[in-house]
């Protein structure tokens, strides 16, 4: 009988993150991700509830509101300026820039158009206000070592999806 994925389960999986509107793949991650169920909360709380009970070879797809991740789009979050005002370090899409508000927080901002003269910056998380599909493809479920579950999971991986869009999944 195949392991399920518990508390104290090691799970490897990959995943991709879809628009649900457009279609578009947001993400993928085709390297494993290693972590330990019930030890970390490298996934959303709604991923890691549908992974519970499945086993290697499964295919799921979790539906996620990220409006209830990260609130509803902000335009006062966007700025635009000349672009002889920005450093030219800072002059290419998708470029992260953090900023430091008067009290000291801080936001990153994503460079997200620019022309000859203009470039416009967005602090909106990049998934705000969308409906994406999460497609999990469970690899591996196994016991976890008491290592690993010291650990959260393995090393490899985390950091990476934390990266994939900066975002907590």
């Amino acid at each position: 009988m195949s392991d399920v994925i518990q508390d104290n389960k090691l799970v490897e999986l990959t995943y991709k993150v879809t628009d649900k509107e457009t279609g578009h793949v947001l993400t993928t991650v085709e390297f494993p991700l290693g972590y330990v169920h019930g030890h970390n909360d490298v996934l959303a709380p709604q991923v890691l509830a549908e992974l519970e009970g499945k086993s290697a070879g499964d295919i799921i797809e979790v539906p996620i509101d990220c409006t209830l991740l990260y609130g509803p789009r902000d335009e006062s979050l966007v700025f635009t300026d000349r672009i002889e005002n920005v450093p030219e370090d800072y002059r290419e899409i998708g470029t992260t820039i953090v900023m430091e508000n008067e009290k000291g927080e801080t936001r990153s901002f994503v460079v997200t158009r620019m022309d000859d003269t203009t470039l416009t910056v967005d602090g909106n998380n990049p998934l705000c206000g969308r409906h994406v599909v999460f497609t999990l493809e469970i690899l591996t479920v196994r016991d976890a070592t008491d290592k690993e579950i010291e650990a959260g999971g393995t090393a490899q991986g985390e950091s990476d999806v934390a990266e994939a869009l900066k975002l907590p999944i």
